[in-house]
């Protein structure tokens, strides 16, 4: 690892939606014998990343069942219904309250299955090299989460509103971005049918 090491960088990984698209939990949906869920939180739990939240949903006492070894805060968004920025904001707020000198956040996704904690690690070492940029997950011509915020970008994360997500931010065309090819980020799960087609591709 290279850079200033000292810097604090959190980690909140969002996992409340609703999942309107699979009629079911994305979140407990399993893939190679673990939930999408459990599999994002290992590749977290496993990175440099403190404190780490894990920003749920519905069904609360599964999700603190699947969490329960690894060193998460869960939070819990009731008012997840209204979009992912309202996530956003709460692991983030949750995560301060926790370490008020955080120097920066990761923020991931459950439905990345693919993001291990190998590409995290490389977001983290790239942001440890910049110490002030934003670092984020380039997969085709698509800049986004994983990414790593500094502090000085949390502000900017607090006045998201509806469904827009952390890439609004990237995609500002006056953004500095460091961006890591992390073609793995590429692959989500939306639909029973993306999770039938990745399980059939491993047989």
């Amino acid at each position: 690892m290279t850079g200033n090491n000292s810097l604090k960088i959190g980690g909140i990984l969002l996992a409340a939606g609703g999942s309107s698209r699979m009629r079911t939990p994305k979140q407990f949906a399993e893939f190679e014998g673990k939930t999408l869920l459990r599999r994002a939180a290992e590749s977290m739990s496993a990175s440099i990343c403190d404190p780490v939240i894990a920003v749920l949903g519905d069904e609360n006492s599964r999700a603190e069942n699947e969490l329960a070894d690894l060193r998460f805060q869960l939070r819990f968004n009731h008012e997840w219904k209204s979009g992912m920025s309202s996530s956003i904001k709460l692991g983030l707020w949750e995560l301060v309250s926790l370490e008020p000198v955080i120097d920066a956040v990761l923020i991931t996704l459950c439905d990345q299955l693919f993001v291990d904690t190998q590409a995290l690690d490389r977001l983290t070492d790239r942001f440890l090299e910049t110490q002030t940029r934003m670092v984020a997950a380039k997969y085709g011509d698509v800049i986004g989460v994983p990414a790593i915020f500094p502090r000085d970008k949390f502000k900017h994360l607090l006045m998201l509103e509806g469904d827009k997500g952390a890439r609004e931010i990237l995609r500002d065309p006056r953004a500095i971005v460091e961006t890591i090819e992390i073609e793995e980020a590429a692959v989500d799960i939306d639909t029973i049918d993306d999770l039938d087609r990745l399980k059939s591709s491993e047989l």
